[in-house]
């Protein structure tokens, strides 16, 4: 849901055993099933105009796959089911149960039986005598997956995302606030798309897909090498320039730590750090670019004004611009609102909402762009 998905639930018996209907439909806003009724509901999730995009049977007992495997709908679920496999609607099972009926040869004939017919089975974790439900982490990457447009398959994507550090001594630093969730939400987005991405960060706790290749640095500098080098190891189809790198580090940091109490005041010396969007184009002439611009302050006229400015000097494709002014997105918020600018330009606004969407939406231009 988190992500713009609707969610409806159907439930087993047993299922209400261990849950109660009424938590399920206070977290999904919508009625559960748990008995088919006169309103057919098994049909009405699978045929028509509320027919699903995808089913996800979690946890999944070994009763529920051999029935399914045998053709048997005696319940909401299994019955739900045989309807989606008649519609070709993809399934996807994540398994629990003890790890003996879960490696016993039927149970493993009828996950065989299942995969044959295209049902998606996410591996349990084997530990302690069981086979656990998978990670939520897990069941969620290959939900996503599974729905997502695999419009990026074969394209090599380059993202760098975060902000970098530069030492005024061994404890201090000049940094910015940047999370890295919006690079981060971008690269899960690719990851599902087909893409294979690799992704250049700076400091961040934000997660990244395990699928991805993500590269650490610390400085701006090393953002940059890191870049130039990737970029010509490599013909990457798409470059987003995310992060947040400092612009300026200290001429000369301190070897020591500065002890305040000696130094009542203290002047830095500053020099410009390298601009890395600037240098992308030249290295890659045929990388499509897309450039993050963080503002704050300015009027609409002045904003799209200084895009197009920055746009033409880097060579970039599109450039997405945020106000960080705002408190409500931009710098370490789970949310944002971009405004896309072209090279002819062009003017899009992807209204305020999770990075995940936005990151969706973004892609969603980016992909209609590539395949022209």
């Amino acid at each position: 849901m988190r992500h713009g998905a609707r969610v409806f639930c159907f439930m087993s018996d047993s299922a209400e055993q261990i849950i109660h209907p009424n938590t399920l439909e206070w977290a999904t806003g919508n009625p559960v099933v748990t008995k088919l009724t006169g309103k057919i509901e098994h049909v009405t999730f699978t045929v028509g105009p509320s027919k699903a995009d995808m089913i996800l049977v979690a946890p999944c007992t070994a009763n529920t796959i051999g029935k399914i495997a045998h053709g048997i709908d005696d319940t909401a679920v299994t019955s739900l089911i045989s309807s989606a496999l008649g519609e070709r609607i993809p399934i996807l099972i994540a398994p629990a149960m003890h790890e003996s009926m879960y490696d016993q040869p039927l149970v493993l004939e009828n996950i065989r039986t299942l995969t044959e017919v295209g049902v998606v089975f996410i591996d349990p974790i084997k530990e302690e005598e069981k086979a656990k439900l998978a990670s939520l982490e897990h069941i969620l990457s290959a939900a996503i997956s599974n729905l997502s447009p695999n419009d990026l398959n074969g394209k090599n994507v380059l993202i760098t995302t975060g902000p970098t550090f530069e030492m005024i001594d061994p404890i201090r630093i000049i940094t910015n606030p940047s999370s890295g969730k919006m690079g981060g939400a971008i690269a899960f987005e690719a990851v599902n798309r087909g893409a294979t991405v690799t992704v250049i960060h700076g400091p961040i706790s934000v997660p990244l897909p395990k699928q991805s290749r993500n590269i650490s640095v610390r400085t701006t500098e090393e953002m940059f090498e890191r870049t130039i080098e990737e970029l010509t190891l490599t013909k990457f189809d798409l470059a987003v320039a995310v992060a947040a790198a400092v612009d300026y580090k200290p001429e000369t940091p301190s070897s020591n730590k500065i002890d305040s109490r000696t130094h009542q005041t203290l002047t830095l010396e500053l020099r410009a750090t390298p601009k890395i969007i600037d240098s992308i184009k030249e290295t890659s002439p045929e990388t499509f670019l897309i450039i993050f611009r963080a503002q704050t302050g300015l009027t609409r006229e002045a904003l799209l004004a200084d895009a197009s400015e920055r746009l033409q000097r880097t060579s970039a494709d599109l450039i997405a611009v945020n106000d960080i002014g705002r408190r409500d997105i931009g710098f370490n918020s789970d949310y944002n609102e971009l405004t896309l600018v072209d090279r002819d330009s062009k003017t899009f606004t992807l209204a305020r909402a999770s990075k995940r969407i936005i990151a969706k939406q973004l892609l969603d231009e980016v992909s209609k762009r590539l395949k022209n």
